[in-house]
């Protein structure tokens, strides 16, 4: 009991932190610019193994909620690849870049590690944010409308008892599959966020913190955006933009949530053997 009360009490000294006030928003604004730049990369992938647009959007339509399809579809339906989306492509990844880059400088802070060169430091911040826009892609095709993508591909089997016994397979199997997939990202994505990469020993705590709450979060996302939420009373036609806003700034806040727990425990643990 006392174990849990400590571990509260940490959770909460870190939400007091300067950073917590600042950072999750600046992760949040950068993935969600980055939804552009992603999808694009997606479509020429489709194109080039001859998948219409069309198709794209037909998939997008049967699989998610409304109010989600709206908000992506418009990115799908562009003309094509040409200079100007090449331009676009590459400065969207920059912008989508700088959540992670003020990740990497908080690190260094954090941690109290020093600054490589700004490029060095670029360059593994547009990496740590492909590989954070791809688990956030994986978690909405596995684990938040996993369920309706898997109905929508069984519809081409004709034995039901098939479709049955790998619908339930899946279900089984998507949360353990997302809990190791989350975790072994997250975890990579921290230890090597500082400029001097850390002991994976130092994130693993952090990084478990994360994945769970990850996982309760996005469980409770994909049930409330399919069958309870109400976005349009308040919002109208910007409903669809407020209910992927919300979901990403609650998981970018436990992403940061996480770093700073780390944080702190590096810290604890390096002052431990100063005193021995």
């Amino acid at each position: 009991m006392s174990t849990i009360k400590k571990n509260v009490s940490t959770i909460i000294n870190m939400i007091k932190k300067p950073e917590m006030e600042i950072l999750p928003g600046h992760v949040a604004f950068s993935l969600v610019i980055s939804v552009a730049p992603i999808l694009t990369i997606f479509v020429l992938a489709a194109s080039t193994l001859s998948i219409s647009v069309e198709s794209l959007i037909n998939f997008m339509l049967k699989t998610f909620p409304k109010d989600v399809s709206d908000l992506l579809i418009p990115f799908v339906s562009g003309t094509g690849f040409d200079i100007n989306v090449g331009i676009s492509l590459i400065v969207g990844l920059l912008i989508a870049s700088n959540g992670l880059y003020s990740v990497v400088t908080t690190s260094n802070t954090l941690y109290k590690k020093g600054s490589s060169t700004s490029l060095r430091r670029r360059i593994k911040s547009l990496v740590l944010t492909l590989l954070l826009v791809f688990l956030f892609v994986f978690i909405l095709l596995v684990l938040a409308f996993g369920n309706n993508i898997v109905k929508l591909v069984l519809t081409f089997f004709v034995d039901q008892n098939v479709i049955k016994i790998i619908y339930q397979f899946f279900v089984l199997l998507k949360w353990p599959i997302g809990f190791i997939a989350i975790f072994f990202t997250i975890n990579l994505i921290y230890a090597l966020a500082p400029d001097s990469p850390v002991s994976s020993k130092y994130t693993r705590k952090g990084a478990l913190f994360t994945t769970f709450a990850w996982m309760i979060v996005t469980a409770i996302y994909s049930y409330y955006v399919s069958n309870v939420a109400r976005y349009d009373v308040f919002y109208g036609s910007l409903s669809s933009i407020m209910i992927m806003m919300i979901w990403i700034y609650i998981l970018s806040y436990i992403f940061v949530l996480g770093i700073a727990l780390n944080a702190r425990r590096y810290e604890a643990e390096k002052n431990t053997s100063n005193n021995i």
